[in-house]
């Protein structure tokens, strides 16, 4: 009874999730719904008897590869302002060949689970327990089909290393540059942390320095743009006009940053 009352509700949250997947305008909202299909169908191998199967699940399929989506699309990022202009020809003509494709394999599958003789779990696990009878399966019957995903993996991991690359319009300085550039400004010694000398150890306070004044150099500025725009200042109007100060000079780009775009600006010219 029990197992059939997990199942239904797991196939509701499954295809609910998948439907998600597919008709979510976000990627990375796509990404976290195709999540919830994985731990789910995890947890229907584990209450099949299937340890072995929901482990695997659990950490390969949503541990490493769902992950490694996930990180891709934050770090890469999805702009609904793209363009929709092909750079390969033919690639529509061969995604609905693909699709047809896949499609067959979809009948061929879901018609051999409900037309051929059901072979029962004994008959299966009949060659030394599950795990062997999967290990024979894997790398005799289906070893070409296991060394193509891995040959599918290794390709979506390098494709995420050329993606996240972007070309530098500046030279990256080197540790010498930094360290010479900030003993030539106007703080030589670290910044200090935030939450020092203060009553609180929070991230977005600034820090009181040992004379009882704000030490405005301690905010964070992107923190500091975000509690203004939401509203979010602490009581202590010392506190409050040192965060909104430094949110006003993040506003204006500093002279690396205008550098930097001046000198992009030659390069694109």
């Amino acid at each position: 009874m029990g197992e059939t009352i997990t199942f239904w509700v797991l196939a509701v949250v499954s295809v609910g999730a998948a439907l998600g997947m597919v008709f979510n305008r976000k990627a990375v909202y796509s990404a976290l719904m195709l999540g919830t299909v994985m731990l789910s169908l995890a947890v229907l191998y584990a209450v099949q008897d299937a340890p072995f199967l929901a482990a695997v699940q659990i950490i390969v399929y949503t541990g490493a590869i769902m992950m490694l989506f996930l990180f891709v699309l934050m770090l890469v990022g999805v702009d609904s302002s793209d363009s929709f202009v092909e750079t390969l020809r033919g690639q529509r003509f061969w995604a609905v060949i693909a699709a047809l494709g896949f499609g067959t394999l979809v009948v061929v599958a879901v018609g051999n689970a409900v037309f051929a003789p059901q072979a029962g779990l004994q008959q299966v696990t009949g060659a030394g327990g599950y795990i062997r009878s999967i290990a024979l399966e894997l790398f005799t019957k289906y070893v070409f089909a296991f060394e193509i995903t891995s040959a599918l993996l290794i390709t979506a991991a390098l494709a995420a290393m050329v993606l996240a690359h972007r070309e530098r319009l500046i030279e990256k300085p080197t540790q010498k540059d930094l360290s010479r550039a900030r003993f030539q400004g106007d703080h030589p010694s670290p910044l200090p942390g935030p939450g020092t000398y203060a009553r609180n150890n929070a991230i977005d306070m600034p820090a009181l320095l040992p004379d009882g004044s704000v030490a405005e150099s301690s905010v964070n500025r992107y923190i500091a743009r975000y509690d203004v725009e939401h509203d979010h200042l602490p009581a202590d109007p010392r506190l409050a006009e040192a965060i909104r100060h430094t949110a006003e000079h993040e506003e204006a780009p500093t002279e690396a940053e205008q550098d930097a775009t001046e000198h992009g600006s030659e390069v694109t010219k």
